[in-house]
């Protein structure tokens, strides 16, 4: 990754938490712990942030404290080519009048080009996936209600009587933090207490996460595996992470990135 694009995501950062971890910055961009080190005292130097123990803050700290875990903006860089691929073979698992669920996130947000060419009914809390499908495309497109969360550009809402609870979907496609062994996590309550009432309204669940969401945790978990109909990643996925899906009964779709796909069934 280029030496401006890292300082973009660590600018970006800053602006999400008031400070961030060298570790944290690392995982974002793919760097070496000296190579974050070299950006810090780089940026520190332009009074662009502040440098602190073990990681960076922000020299105007953000007002509006919003949801743990990365930004919308900071996420759409990273791994682009394997979203892409994994969101065309989520968008194979639909047909034309299928009522699906998409919840927002940057690799779910991927599956609003394929889904160009089809008329599904789409129930979405993110406003990046409805304003291009309501755009670009033929399928009807109803949103949720709540507050909305401008770095992650998604609405939750931790009240009961939203519209979620009047919306039956055939599937529901999403993303997840970090996929182990107790099952798929987050990293903040509130969308734990959403994401749940998002599943409960669907017949099947399909993850769509890269392989690097298998080396991740969290101290939340939404669900068990055992609630996972589907899983699409892509190639980089490890054998222990592909029988521990099996050994769940998950049903495994490895999306190549050359666009052909390999189905692995669970035993």
């Amino acid at each position: 990754m280029h030496e401006k694009e890292r300082h973009r995501i660590i600018l970006s950062a800053v602006q999400d938490r008031a400070v961030v971890t060298v570790v944290d910055l690392c995982n974002l961009t793919g760097a070496s712990e000296a190579t974050i080190r070299r950006d810090i005292s780089a940026l520190h130097m332009q009074q662009k942030v502040r440098r602190v123990r073990g990681g960076v803050e922000s020299i105007h700290p953000p007002h509006f404290v919003g949801l743990a875990g990365r930004t919308f903006a900071v996420n759409e860089t990273l791994r682009i080519k394997e979203k892409r691929a994994i969101a065309r073979a989520a968008v194979d698992l639909c047909d034309d009048g299928d009522p699906i669920i998409i919840n927002g996130g940057t690799t779910t947000f991927q599956m609003v080009h394929p889904l160009a060419t089809r008329r599904c009914q789409v129930f979405t809390n993110s406003f990046p996936i409805a304003e291009h499908l309501l755009k670009h495309s033929k399928n009807t497109v109803m949103v949720s209600g709540g507050a909305i969360y401008r770095e992650q550009n998604i609405i939750l809402s931790p009240f009961e009587n939203d519209v979620t609870r009047n919306f039956y979907a055939r599937r529901m496609f999403m993303g997840a933090q970090g996929v182990g062994p107790l099952g798929l996590m987050e990293a903040d309550p509130l969308l734990i207490q959403a994401e749940a009432k998002l599943i409960g309204q669907a017949d099947e669940l399909v993850v769509l996460v890269d392989s690097s969401k298998f080396e991740q945790r969290s101290s939340l978990v939404l669900c068990g595996l055992d609630r996972i109909s589907t899983l699409i990643t892509d190639e980089g996925i490890s054998d222990k992470a592909a029988a521990m899906l099996a050994a769940a009964d998950v049903k495994l779709i490895v999306a190549q990135s050359g666009g052909a796909q390999e189905e692995e069934a669970a035993s």
